[in-house]
């Protein structure tokens, strides 16, 4: 196993964390939702807080991305 493949296979597991940020709290509102009869309002909150918590998230790979990569 070659070095560069590991790295790689780190940075699409990260971005695979992210997409699972985004979705998770849209399913936890819609499940909530149901279950409490108070629809669309978990469901948006969930999705509000999961695009800014994975946006948040991928900004911060994407700089730390950038000051570890030399200058091209």
């Amino acid at each position: 196993m070659l070095p560069g493949d590991r790295r790689e296979r780190a940075k699409l597991l990260a971005y695979g964390q992210i997409g699972l940020e985004m979705a998770a709290p849209i399913g936890l509102g819609v499940f909530l939702d149901l279950r409490w009869g108070t629809t669309p309002w978990l469901t948006v909150t969930g999705a509000v807080v999961g695009l800014v918590g994975g946006l948040a998230h991928l900004i911060a790979m994407l700089n730390r991305e950038e000051r570890q990569t030399p200058g091209q």
